[in-house]
């Protein structure tokens, strides 16, 4: 069961079986992976279709509206030109061109392969499939988008098959949470896991993303088994990463426990990315990937909103008293 703690610092690498799944899952991977590219597309496409935008004010060369000049402003900020057509003075806003960048971590460790008869799925081809898909909204919207350890921030418009050959082409160990890195104050990270992992290694994460003051947001993609516990009967468990087993004789009589440790596991990290003023959301696969695509962009558009509004005020001119 992929809702087993994780130990990462017990996972080796061995010849013979080991290499035989890696090489198996590999050509997995890389068959589904034009599949997996498309219904990305798709689902950028949908939701980039519905938006209208991210235009926002701003430091920046490029003219975007006139407003109503407000009380308390330096009279320097006044279009005198566009204000004498009027009897009101207004104000000229540029667009906002700094290239905000976006780091997005998707989860390709063995748990996340886990796929319940309640789904179509697992949960590593739905996270790969919102990964690709933001970092195309994203790019067409002018960000930057960046996979800690594989790629660097790229606006390119072919950021999808930049990051699924990266992806194909990477041949290191799958870890569980993201590597420690140091992105800039202004960033924001998207983490894209099952969140399994023991409690300590999660809080350990986030806290050392944040270290820098970047803004991040945490989404636990699972399983709609992981939450239900929907077993009777006999039935052995494995652990995905660790190797361990557990054999229930009467499964159902685990279903209180499970949830509520689900539950407790889930409060923890809330309460850790509360503390550290991240976001938190909990996706199942049994959902559509677009309603977390949407919601996601909703959380990074309000954000970057609220850091362009700190740079230019710390940008604006102040009048000496």
């Amino acid at each position: 069961m992929a809702a087993e703690s994780k130990n990462t610092s017990q996972r080796t690498y061995q010849d013979g079986p080991a290499v035989g799944r890696a090489v198996g899952e590999g050509r997995t991977l890389a068959a589904a992976m034009p599949r997996l590219i498309l219904e990305a597309r798709r689902v950028a496409a949908t939701v980039i279709h519905g938006l209208h935008g991210r235009r926002r004010a701003g430091p920046g060369e490029n003219f975007w509206q006139f407003r109503r000049f407000v009380s308390g402003e330096p009279a320097s900020r006044v279009d005198w030109r566009r204000s004498a057509r009027d009897d009101h003075l207004y104000v000229r806003e540029q667009e906002w061109e700094a290239a905000h960048t976006v780091w997005i971590w998707p989860d390709r460790s063995p748990s996340m392969h886990f796929a319940s008869p309640l789904v179509r799925d697992t949960k590593l081809y739905r996270t790969l499939v919102v990964t690709l898909a933001l970092a195309e909204v994203l790019v067409e919207g002018g960000e930057r988008v960046g996979v800690p350890g594989l790629t660097r921030p790229t606006g390119s418009r072919n950021v999808i098959d930049i990051i699924a050959q990266s992806i194909l082409h990477d041949h290191n160990e799958r870890p569980s949470l993201p590597p420690n890195f140091a992105p800039s104050p202004l960033a924001e990270i998207i983490v894209f896991s099952d969140l399994w992992s023991e409690i300590g290694e999660v809080r350990r994460t986030i806290t050392q993303l944040s270290a820098s003051g970047a803004h991040g947001h945490v989404v636990q993609i699972v399983d709609p088994a992981e939450e239900t516990f929907p077993y009777w009967g006999r039935i052995e468990f494995v652990e995905p990463e660790g190797g361990g087993r557990i054999t229930a004789g009467r499964a159902e009589t685990w279903r209180a426990d499970y949830t509520a440790r689900v539950r407790r596991h889930r409060s923890e990290i809330r309460a850790e990315t509360d503390r550290l003023g991240w976001s938190f959301s909990i996706h199942r696969t049994d959902r559509p990937a677009t309603e977390l695509l949407l919601a996601l962009h909703a959380r990074i558009g309000a954000e970057t909103a609220r850091g362009a509004a700190r740079l230019a005020a710390a940008a604006e001119p102040r009048t000496p008293t």
